[in-house]
């Protein structure tokens, strides 16, 4: 792998960290919300809905992790 390709990955590992970022700024501020839901709806299908929104998010963070990392495999 040629010095340009390196910088292009460097790139796009810089865009997806900037993803990355976003995603978990959505995924806290999700959780803060069902940190504060009241008592009386925790267990409800809305508070299921938003744990599994924070957990899909999670996932999606983990799976944007392995690709930082398989691409700087790559550029080993």
């Amino acid at each position: 792998m040629n010095n340009n390709q390196r910088k292009e990955l460097a790139k796009i590992i810089d865009r997806i960290e900037e993803i990355k970022n976003d995603i978990e700024y959505v995924r806290d501020e999700e959780q803060e919300k069902i940190d504060n839901m009241p008592d009386n709806l925790q267990g409800s299908e809305k508070y299921s809905s938003m744990e599994e929104a924070v957990s899909n998010l999670d996932y999606a963070l983990s799976n944007l992790e392995d690709v930082v990392d398989n691409i700087n495999s790559a550029t080993e």
